[in-house]
């Protein structure tokens, strides 16, 4: 039976109002968000990560996924090393919330710092060296395709591919690609290749892209839903199907309730 899972994101209230929420709607699962955990840089998070996994708990639900909060676009190599410490830090702390996957950005590349021509290269080796303690911590990641780094499925099947760690995967957000400016016809093709490296989900819809777009609930937007789903069953994907909602309805948890609905029909 599908798990089907939110994201704490796009919600007016904390953490413990939407645990609450979603588990009255009927998740199961949610992914917790790395500021939920490292709201102070200097703090490991160990007893913070306790207490969601105690609060997860008292709802019935458990932890899917946490994003990590990374950054590894950095001019500065000791900025890209303090970065990477960081990152093995937390893969160390997550584990703790009952969950092996780590959700895990590329890079952000504020202030244009690195120029586009070295962000593969540097990525590339951000994520070697990190696959050298990935299984020591017992974690997975799952790289997003979010903002303009990684939003490119061919290239993240083939950063997989080169860095050679099983422990290295996707997380699939559906509607990101479009966003970024991809037809639908293309991120189509980015499903077919990535499913068998799908480790994580954002099951999300809306329609056009960057400053045309417009969040929506599950079904209600232009992305091709049914195809993400057929790949992802066909490749055997047995991880949670979680619901990220940007639309306007957030009162009540309204938008998240409507995508549980069609999250139950659907997979």
């Amino acid at each position: 039976m599908a798990t089907i899972g939110a994201i704490h994101y796009n919600w007016p209230g904390d953490l413990e109002d939407f645990v609450r929420r979603a588990s009255e709607i009927g998740y199961e699962t949610c992914e917790i968000r790395a500021g939920d955990i490292w709201s102070d840089p200097v703090d490991g998070g160990q007893a913070r990560a306790a207490e969601i996994g105690e609060l997860l708990a008292r709802h019935g639900m458990r932890a899917s996924a946490v994003e990590i909060g990374n950054d590894f676009l950095q001019a500065d190599p000791a900025d890209l090393n303090a970065e990477i410490e960081r990152y093995r830090r937390r893969c160390e702390v997550i584990p703790l919330l009952g969950t092996d996957i780590v959700r895990s950005d590329g890079g952000w590349n504020r202030n244009d710092q690195v120029p586009e021509d070295q962000w593969d290269g540097m990525m590339l080796e951000a994520f070697k060296r990190c696959a050298d303690f990935l299984e020591a911590c017992q974690v997975r990641v799952a790289l997003d395709n979010h903002g303009t780094t990684t939003n490119d499925g061919d290239w993240q099947l083939s950063l997989i591919e080169r860095v050679g760690s099983e422990r290295l995967g996707v997380n699939l957000d559906t509607m990101n690609y479009r966003w970024f400016g991809h037809d639908l016809d293309r991120i189509d093709h980015f499903y077919e290749i990535l499913a068998p490296h799908v480790f994580h989900t954002h099951m999300k819809d809306g329609t056009g892209s960057r400053q045309n777009y417009r969040g929506a609930a599950l079904g209600e937007g232009e992305i091709h839903l049914d195809k993400a789903v057929k790949c992802l069953q066909d490749a055997g994907y047995d991880g949670a199907w979680t619901a990220e909602y940007e639309g306007p309805e957030t009162e009540g948890g309204v938008g998240y309730e409507k995508c549980y609905q069609w999250l139950v029909k659907n997979v």
